[in-house]
């Protein structure tokens, strides 16, 4: 099967009255449950951010409260997954200022892992990476805003 174009889906979707839609989505969040994450975050919390914010960090911490550390290969996969979660709600979201919060406080997280992540240079390697891109994403906001994550971005003194 050929899946069609964003532009032909939505010209398609013009076309349907909302009884219609309404049994479309209902299939849609049933197919998949990325997909049913996504739509409770467009209708519940799309309109308070700071709130979606701190759900996503407790969340972050139940995930990091859980994290095998007998050795540094389980401590890395964890965080594999805990990084891979965070950016998936970050994709939701599409706002750099959470982007950032959330990639902020990931590796605020990591950091403050025990044992220390500086005997692992691949786990070390994802907090570096996770840091230029909270940098680049810092260059994108509003001098203000630069500052202040600036400021939180000193506190991870890499």
């Amino acid at each position: 099967m050929k899946t069609a174009t964003i532009k032909v889906l939505k010209n398609e979707l013009e076309h349907q009255n909302s009884k219609e839609l309404l049994e479309l989505c209902l299939k849609l969040i049933r197919f998949k449950k990325e997909n049913k994450e996504l739509l409770t975050y467009l209708l519940f919390e799309a309109h308070n951010e700071e709130q979606y914010r701190e759900t996503v960090k407790k969340e972050i911490d139940v995930l990091f409260s859980e994290v095998n550390t007998k050795s540094y290969f389980y401590i890395r996969k964890s965080v594999r997954k805990i990084l891979t979660t965070t950016k998936k709600y970050i994709r939701y979201s599409k706002n750099k200022e959470t982007e950032i919060e959330l990639l902020l406080y990931f590796c605020l997280q990591l950091k403050n892992v025990k044992p220390s992540i500086k005997k692992s240079p691949r786990i070390q390697n994802v907090l570096i990476t996770q840091v230029r891109l909270i940098r680049k994403g810092i260059d994108k906001l509003h001098e203000d805003l630069k500052f202040d994550y600036n400021e939180k971005l000193i506190e991870l003194d890499l």
